[in-house]
C-alpha cells in the first residue's frame, strides 16, 4: 500500500514538468530518493505507472503518487502523460 506524505514534511523543489518523450531515463529506471527526502509524483494529464517493488499503481489527475526516502520505484508512461515531481523534508 502507498504511504502519505507526513503531515512535517515541507516541499523544497519541484520538478520541470515532462512527458511521455521528455522524461529522464533515469525515472524509467530503479531509482530512489535521498535520506530523509519524500517525493510526491503529480500527473497533470494522462495515466502513469508507479512501480514500488512487485507493486503497481496507477496515477492520473487528481491521483498522485507518494516516493518514500530511499524506497526503489519507478514509473512508466501509459501513452501521453504529462507530469512532475515535488520533493519535500
Amino acid at each position: 500500500m502507498m504511504k502519505s506524505l507526513p503531515s512535517n514534511v515541507v516541499g523544497y523543489k519541484r520538478t520541470d514538468i515532462f512527458d511521455e518523450v521528455s522524461v529522464p531515463k533515469a525515472l524509467l529506471n530503479e531509482h530512489r530518493t535521498l535520506p530523509n527526502v519524500w517525493g510526491k509524483i503529480v500527473v497533470i494529464e494522462g495515466n502513469l505507472t508507479y512501480i514500488i517493488g512487485e507493486e503497481e499503481y496507477g496515477l492520473a489527475n487528481g491521483k498522485p503518487g507518494v516516493v518514500e526516502p530511499q524506497v526503489i520505484h519507478k514509473v512508466r508512461p501509459e501513452g501521453k502523460v504529462r507530469f512532475y515531481v515535488e520533493f519535500y523534508k
